[in-house]
């Protein structure tokens, strides 16, 4: 997503994951030189998370940064570093709303595996027996593609995006089709089922298939069956046209060259990464939303199962032992155990996190889209979370 995403992930592969296939870079808004108020150093602390953020922000891997950390008992902490907004040089909002990239691919499958649980869906059913004749192209049939394949990254489909067209017109409306459209004039990557490689194309299919299924918008099957359930205030798909973060947020930024300086992408139309990356939240929903996931609160027994049931990440800087499943990622932590969760990046903002399954969940953004080193050390701070 995108775009992400992003996903786009948590560790080093979060990073990977959801850079590779949430959207990266883009060109944007104002020019930011300066802060108009010069940031005040960060303070020295004793407390790990809080030192690995300061010096993300120190290092000039983003503006700012924001995390929440819950442990299993439920008791949570807020951190914040940096800047908010450079031309204002305000401080970082405590939890504030950023845009979530690829984590979004994991609220798509949900709804996809609620489907599923209806017995409007099944996942080993051909994408055609639902959208009957939409994916055809060179390589690419419907009829052997399944919708398990589709939301683990399996089915082949050619990537979508066009960084270029992002970089030249961030604020440029797309439809879901012109975007799927894009990918099916490219040959597909590989036979269905015959290795893993992130694509963002699944899921506009999966966004697609949604919509075709239950007749009603996906933003609005996203708030029904899962925001409103477990209470996410903050979250949500941008309607058509919304190009701006809703509620208090910290800018998020980009650097066109390396050592460049920090362009606002904050305003965006995030429709071209829609399904597989153009969600709106913040550190303490995404916590709230995977706990609820993976304690059984959004999807009964049998989809979650589903939902779990992974394959190894084939990806360039993919941390040993990452495996997908259905619209979310297993990373192992250093401490042993594994965590579970998707992370993603956009212009602006990139999010890493999960949850382990005693209900420890941690997420960390970044008000920009670091380099693969930048990306892994803001990773790092989840593991440094997790295992303390």
């Amino acid at each position: 997503m995108p775009v992400s995403t992003s996903s786009s992930p948590s560790t080093r592969t979060a990073f990977r994951a959801a850079r590779a296939l949430t959207v990266l870079a883009a060109l944007g808004a104002g020019l930011v030189t300066a802060p108009a108020v010069a940031a005040a150093p960060p303070a020295r602390t004793s407390d790990p998370v809080q030192r690995q953020l300061d010096t993300l922000v120190r290092d000039g891997v983003a503006p700012g940064a924001l995390a929440q950390v819950v442990r299993a008992d439920g008791e949570a902490r807020h951190y914040t570093s940096g800047v908010g907004n450079l031309a204002t040089g305000s401080a970082v909002p405590r939890d504030g709303s950023v845009r979530i990239g690829s984590n979004t691919k994991a609220f798509t499958a949900t709804v996809v595996l609620h489907l599923v649980g209806e017995g409007a869906v099944a996942l080993d059913e051909p994408v055609d027996t639902y959208l009957p004749g939409l994916l055809r192209g060179d390589g690419i049939d419907g009829r052997a593609i399944t919708v398990r394949q589709i939301l683990q990254h399996t089915s082949g489909l050619p990537e979508y995006l066009d960084r270029q067209a992002v970089l030249t017109d961030p604020h440029r409306y797309y439809e879901p089709r012109e975007l799927l459209d894009r990918a099916l004039d490219r040959p597909a990557d590989f036979a269905p089922g015959a290795r893993w490689a992130y694509s963002n194309t699944n899921y506009v299919v999966a966004g697609l298939l949604v919509q075709k299924v239950t007749g009603r918008p996906l933003g609005e099957e996203i708030t029904r069956r899962i925001t409103d359930r477990v209470g996410l205030r903050h979250t949500y798909l941008p309607a058509p046209g919304d190009m701006t973060v809703r509620g208090r947020h910290p800018h998020g930024y980009h650097r066109l060259t390396a050592g460049g300086p920090w362009r606002d992408y904050t305003e965006l139309d995030p429709s071209w990464g829609w399904a597989a990356g153009g969600m709106v939240s913040t550190d303490s929903d995404l916590n709230r939303f995977y706990r609820a996931l993976f304690s059984g609160r959004l999807l009964a027994p049998a989809q979650l199962a589903e939902m779990r049931r992974t394959v190894p990440v084939d990806a360039e800087g993919a941390l040993p032992g990452t495996r997908y499943g259905l619209g979310v990622q297993s990373t192992p932590l250093s401490c042993g155990g594994r965590y579970w969760g998707h992370g993603g990046s956009i212009p602006g903002y990139s999010t890493y996190g999960g949850v382990t399954a005693d209900g420890r969940a941690v997420n960390v953004t970044v008000t920009a889209v670091p380099d693969g080193r930048g990306g892994a050390r803001a990773a790092a701070a989840v593991d440094t979370a997790m295992c303390r």
